[in-house]
């Protein structure tokens, strides 16, 4: 049986992943900061360590095949920042991945970095991508276009009654589920490729986004366009005027929202569904008259 290594594997997709490999009879080693709160995780082993600390990770991928790191931070906490967490602990990793021998080393990067590397998060993860290509060792670089959790945003705003929009709302973007995403990375990384630009089955523009959540909702839509200018404008600004907790993933999702982030259809779930459920849910949840 074939070990997998799987850092930041507590996060949305790193759950995903920890399940993929399991279901497909790996051996799941899992790092994790706390043990104890990570007992629900699909692993056969939880490692606790933590990647900014190099001498916590000695040992821990002794006998791995392949290392997956889906580590990263959208909102600082810790007084870590991006080149913290998404470039130097990848590092660790990447190091201690090469001193145990690992055959494989995979990265969970973003789609269109290329067009982003003014924005803080995403130049530490593309510093990293540069520094595991110029490795001695055998690499996929999975690159999503979203989540669906993010497109959770806007199913919030539609409850709230409204959805507010940039420019003509037609930025196109297909998002992924997690475990469609985890299968896809499987898959990548099996068949060895070296980067793969990845979303969903499906494509939508931000307004029919927009829509889709209306619809789960059982309302009608309300969609406001703003100026895009009043975007690029936000990217000037906020950096300025709020803490690096606000402006560091305000910055990105902006950044992105100005995109075409389409990537290489895999996957069989359905946003609309993702939608109708959580909808589902927001019902059940509402108290009694």
């Amino acid at each position: 049986m074939q070990t997998v290594f799987i850092a930041g594997a507590t996060g949305y997709l790193g759950r995903h992943l920890c399940a993929e490999y399991r279901g497909a009879g790996w051996h799941v080693r899992a790092l994790v900061r706390n043990a104890a709160r990570a007992a629900d995780l699909d692993a056969d082993e939880l490692i606790e360590a933590q990647a900014t600390r190099p001498d916590t990770l000695f040992g821990c991928m002794e006998g791995a095949a392949l290392t997956i790191s889906a580590l990263g931070i959208t909102r600082q906490a810790d007084g870590l920042d991006y080149r913290d967490v998404d470039y130097r602990a990848n590092l660790n990793l990447l190091s201690e991945a090469r001193r145990a021998g690992v055959g494989r080393f995979a990265y969970l990067h973003v789609l269109n970095a290329d067009r982003m590397r003014d924005v803080p998060l995403v130049a530490a993860k593309a510093a990293f991508v540069d520094a595991l290509r110029a490795e001695d060792i055998a690499s996929t670089v999975i690159a999503p276009s979203g989540y669906f959790s993010d497109m959770e945003d806007f199913l919030a705003m539609a409850r709230a009654g409204r959805v507010w929009l940039f420019g003509d709302g037609a930025k196109r973007i297909n998002p992924i589920h997690g475990a469609d995403l985890a299968a896809a990375t499987a898959a990548a990384i099996a068949e060895e490729r070296d980067w793969i630009d990845v979303g969903g089955p499906e494509v939508f523009t931000h307004r029919e986004l927009a829509e889709a959540a209306f619809a789960a909702l059982g309302k009608p839509a309300r969609i406001t366009r703003l100026p895009d200018a009043l975007r690029r404008a936000a990217l000037a600004v906020l950096p300025r005027v709020t803490p690096r907790r606000i402006h560091g993933p305000a910055r990105f999702f902006l950044t992105a929202m100005g995109l075409d982030m389409v990537g290489e259809p895999h996957g069989t779930h359905r946003l609309g569904t993702h939608f109708a459920d959580l909808a589902a849910g927001m019902r059940s949840r509402r108290p009694a008259p």
